[in-house]
């Protein structure tokens, strides 16, 4: 529910059920308004006229100035102001760097994905950020007055503050560089987060987890981290750890919480040295490869070739025991492989699926390709910007243009 100060005047309840209402409705009257949150005629009226009062709302023409009237008196319309501000999400990568300007309802202004270096300090990161994020609003003609809410995803576990633990290599402080405290001032809201978590919002509201309750989103590109949503609930943790890679350190046949690119290179090389692979076939030339994009081999197993076969066979062994630590752990519906690595990963899949049975004793879960592909996590941190925007910065800015006009 939107949190609306008394200030307001009508009733914070009142004010923000209507509130509620316009952001879900395109053009409504008083009359859907009462449908819609049992709200009486007079009240709901009272808290149209004040969220219009504010510009948070606004009228529109009537039947009979829109041409539409046929008899009786025309009913007024109402709709949300379409230009109250945007939300910006950004998708803080260990090697990109994405950054959406969007409108608080639907509409993407502005999307930059860049490659950045692994190497960089935490200071240069998070100068980095910035720069991209002026960049971003400066291309869709907008300033900082214009901000409603910020929500940035980022390769690590985060607090409810904002703020991530200690890393023993450090690599959480670089992919978290004091956002928190960077970004406060920028917005009414500023939400850091982690990506995987963000990734579970995006196929949620979006992807293959509509209309699911128990599910994990499975970042499984260069790193595993899962976004664990259960009886519809994310689930978060003390530091914001659930679903935290880490684990797969221990676990027998993954080893590693680095993901499916990096594995998939593992077992290539492996394969080339055992002479499972012909180091002149078409995925064996790939092994000396200083980094492999998956999605080459991953394409080729699914034309038929063997030799990626072989290995996207490999693979699947070590996705099925990933999803049964996590079907055990969490007893999930569906788990669902997200990121670009998904585009291609069906092969990989097919194998999982036919290995996962014996990898716990609960019933395994669907194991799905998200199709929301490299802008996961984006999709995520405009949505979960959007949500902040609507329950917390527009009922801001309500207030504080009527305590201007007071």
């Amino acid at each position: 529910m939107t949190e609306v100060s008394a200030d307001l005047g009508t009733g914070r309840a009142s004010v923000g059920a209507v509130l509620d209402f316009a952001w879900t409705a395109a053009e409504f009257t008083a009359t859907e308004v009462m449908a819609g949150t049992a709200l009486t005629r007079s009240t709901a009226i009272d808290a149209v006229d004040t969220l219009v009062s504010a510009g948070i709302l606004r009228e529109l023409p009537n039947a009979r100035m829109a041409g539409t009237y046929r008899s009786g008196r025309p009913a007024r319309r109402f709709e949300l102001v379409p230009d109250l501000g945007v939300v910006v999400g950004i998708d803080a990568g260990d090697t990109h760097l994405a950054v959406t300007v969007a409108d608080p309802l639907r509409t993407t202004l502005v999307q930059h994905r860049t490659e950045v270096d692994p190497e960089e300090t935490p200071e240069e990161r998070r100068a980095i950020i910035i720069d991209r994020l002026r960049d971003a609003l400066a291309e869709a003609g907008r300033t900082r007055d214009d901000l409603l809410a910020i929500c940035v995803g980022v390769a690590a576990p985060v607090n409810r503050d904002g703020i991530s633990p200690p890393h023993p290599d450090r690599f959480w402080e670089r992919t978290n560089p004091g956002l928190a405290a960077a970004l406060r001032d920028w917005a009414p809201a500023v939400e850091i987060k982690n990506d995987a978590l963000l990734a579970a919002v995006a196929e949620g509201t979006q992807g293959a987890a509509i209309g699911c309750r128990d599910y994990v989103a499975l970042l499984a590109g260069e790193r595993f981290g899962g976004g664990v949503v259960v009886d519809g609930h994310l689930l978060h943790g003390a530091h914001g750890g659930v679903g935290e890679g880490v684990v797969f350190d221990h676990i027998i046949g993954v080893g590693s919480a680095f993901g499916l690119a990096p594995a998939l290179h593992h077992q290539l090389l492996a394969a080339v040295d055992a002479g499972e692979v012909d180091v002149n076939s078409a995925v064996g030339r790939l092994a000396d490869a200083e980094r492999i994009d998956p999605r080459r081999v991953l394409a080729l197993a699914a034309s038929g070739d063997p030799d990626a076969l072989l290995i996207a066979g490999q693979l699947g062994e070590t996705v099925a025991r990933v999803v049964g630590v996590l079907g055990s752990m969490y007893d999930p519906e569906r788990v669902i492989i997200c990121g670009a690595v998904a585009e291609s990963i069906e092969p990989v899949l097919v194998a999982a699926r036919a290995a996962l049975p014996s990898q716990l004793h609960l019933p395994a879960p669907q194991v799905l390709a998200s199709s929301l592909g490299a802008d996961v996590v984006s999709l995520g941190a405009v949505a979960s910007a959007r949500r902040a925007a609507r329950e917390r910065a527009v009922p801001l800015l309500a207030e504080r243009r009527l305590a201007a006009r007071a």
